[in-house]
C-alpha cells in the first residue's frame, strides 16, 4: 500500500511538474518593440485577448510612453533599445510596432538572435531595404518574419477569397476598393497615402488575386478643401496584377463622416462586396441612419486578434502563419512604383528582383 502511495504521490508530482512546463512552454514571452497607438494597442491584446502568450518586455526610447505600457502589462520590464533587450533574454519573439523607417534597425538584431518576429506593415521604408531584410532571412536559413498585413486575417477578405478561388461567380474580372479616414494628423503628407495607406490594397489586392501588381497609376479627384493644405486627396489608384485583373482604389483620408474599408469584386457571374458596417441602423423622421467604425482599431479589432493568436500558435510550432518577408518586400516595390505614379501623373511599372526559392 506504502509503494502504491509512493508511486501515485510521485506521479502527482510529476504530472504537476509536467503541467507546469507545458505552461511555462505555451507561455511565449512576447517583446513589443514601439509603445505608440499600436504598440501599446498590441501590448492590451497579448495581455488580455491572446492565449498562450504575455508581454515580457516593453522596447521604447521614450520612458512616457514605455510607463504606460508597462501600466497594462505589470510583468513586462521596460528597455530603451532592442539590443540591451536581447543581451537580457527578456523574450521569445518580437512584435514591431514601430513606424516604419524604424523596422530594419530592430529586424536585423531580432534576425541575428534567431528570435521569431511578427513585424507591421510595412516590412522596411524602401524595397532595397526590403530585399536586405529577405536576403538576411535567408542566410540565416529559417523563415522567422511574418509582415502585419492584417487585412488577410479579417472575415470578410477571407470570405472573398474562398469566393474567387472558388470559381462559383465565374472568373474574376475586377476589384472597387474604397479605403477612408474621418482625418488624419498634419503630419500625414501625400507620399503617405500610398506608403502608409494604399500599401494594404497593394496587399490585399494580390491576396485575392494571388497575382503581383503589375502596374500602378494614380489621379487625383477634386481637392478636398477641408484638409490640410500640403495634402492633395482624394485620390483614385489604379492597380494591375500580372492576371490582368484591375482595382481601383479611393484613397480618402478626410472624409469626416467615419472610418470605412470595402471591396466590391466584379466576377463573371455576379458582384460581391465586403465591409459594410455591421452598426446598428434606425429609422426616424424619414430618414436612415447607420452607424459607423470611426478608426481602424475597431474596424479591424477581430483581425489584429487573429492574427496575433495565429502567429503565437505558428511561433510554438517553429513556423508562421501569415505574410513572409518576401510578400512585404513585395509590396514595398509596388509602393515603389506606387509613389512614382503618384507625382508623375502617369503609369508606372512595378519591378521585382527574383524570387528566392527559400519562400517558395
Amino acid at each position: 500500500m506504502f509503494v502504491t502511495r509512493f508511486y501515485l504521490h510521485e506521479q502527482v508530482k510529476r504530472t504537476r511538474f509536467l503541467d507546469a512546463e507545458r505552461s511555462i512552454v505555451s507561455d511565449l514571452r512576447v517583446a513589443v518593440v514601439g509603445a505608440g497607438l499600436m504598440g501599446a494597442d498590441h501590448v492590451i491584446r497579448i495581455e488580455n485577448r491572446i492565449i498562450g502568450a504575455q508581454v515580457s518586455a516593453i522596447v521604447e526610447p521614450d520612458e512616457g510612453r514605455a510607463k504606460a505600457a508597462l501600466e497594462t502589462a505589470p510583468n513586462a520590464t521596460w528597455y530603451p533599445n532592442i539590443e540591451a533587450a536581447i543581451a537580457a533574454k527578456a523574450m521569445d519573439a518580437v512584435l514591431i510596432a514601430t513606424p516604419g523607417q524604424f523596422h530594419e534597425p530592430v529586424l536585423l538584431p531580432a534576425l541575428f538572435a534567431g528570435l521569431p518576429i511578427l513585424c507591421e506593415k510595412p516590412l522596411t521604408a524602401d524595397a532595397a531595404s526590403s530585399l536586405k531584410i529577405v536576403e538576411a532571412e535567408v542566410a540565416g536559413g529559417k523563415q522567422l518574419i511574418q509582415v502585419g498585413f492584417m487585412r488577410r486575417f479579417d472575415a470578410g477578405y477571407q470570405q472573398l477569397r474562398e469566393l474567387i478561388t472558388s470559381g462559383k461567380q465565374g472568373e474574376l474580372l475586377g476589384l472597387h476598393c474604397a479605403h477612408r479616414n474621418p482625418s488624419v494628423p498634419e503630419g500625414y503628407h501625400n507620399d503617405m497615402l500610398i506608403f502608409d495607406s494604399v500599401v494594404h490594397e497593394i496587399d490585399v489586392v494580390r491576396f485575392l488575386t494571388d497575382s503581383p501588381i503589375k502596374s500602378i497609376q494614380v489621379r487625383h479627384m477634386k481637392r478636398n478643401a477641408l484638409n490640410f493644405p500640403h495634402l492633395n486627396e482624394p485620390i483614385l489608384a489604379l492597380l494591375e496584377t500580372e492576371s490582368d485583373v484591375l482595382a481601383t482604389v479611393e484613397m480618402n483620408v478626410s472624409v469626416q463622416f467615419g472610418y470605412q474599408v470595402k471591396t466590391e469584386a466584379v466576377f463573371q457571374k455576379g458582384i460581391a462586396e465586403i465591409g459594410r458596417t455591421a452598426g446598428m441602423t434606425t429609422f426616424f423622421d424619414a430618414q436612415i441612419a447607420t452607424e459607423e467604425h470611426v478608426t481602424f482599431k475597431t474596424r479591424f479589432a477581430a483581425a489584429y486578434d487573429t492574427q496575433i493568436q495565429r502567429w503565437v500558435n505558428a511561433v510554438h510550432k517553429g513556423t508562421i502563419d501569415g505574410p513572409s518577408a518576401w510578400d512585404g518586400y513585395l509590396a514595398a516595390a509596388a509602393v515603389e512604383a506606387g509613389v512614382k505614379a503618384l507625382n508623375s501623373g502617369i503609369q508606372e511599372q512595378v519591378e521585382y528582383a527574383a524570387k528566392p526559392a527559400f519562400y517558395n
